[in-house]
């Protein structure tokens, strides 16, 4: 299940592939923040395990020999389920991470 970049480019445009890069570390620290969080229920987190557990093991909803589309639905289940994951968890915790992230820098 390798993804590769040049079809993560084409998909998102080169502006929204930089952006994507420039937000990563934040987004990275956000994520871990809500993880360690006791605010946060179990079932937002039962998203993130499902989400590693589709990437980790060998079943795929379409193959990954079909390049370029193969990867496509990889990149539609880590995005919709970490979209999934911010939904569920409560809107004022995520937003005080997201003042504290900020105010770091």
């Amino acid at each position: 299940m390798a993804v590769k970049p040049t079809a993560v480019i084409r998909q998102l445009g080169w502006r929204n592939f930089f952006l994507l890069l420039t937000h990563l570390p934040s987004f990275v620290k956000l994520f871990s923040r809500l993880i360690k969080d006791p605010r946060v229920s179990v079932s937002p987190k039962l998203v993130l395990a499902g989400i590693l557990a589709y990437v980790i093991l060998p079943t795929d909803l379409l193959p990954d020999f079909l390049v370029g589309i193969g990867q496509l639905d990889d990149l539609v289940v880590i995005m919709g389920g970490l979209k999934l994951f911010l939904s569920l968890c409560p809107s004022e915790v995520v937003q005080e991470h997201l003042q504290a992230i900020a105010a770091r820098g």
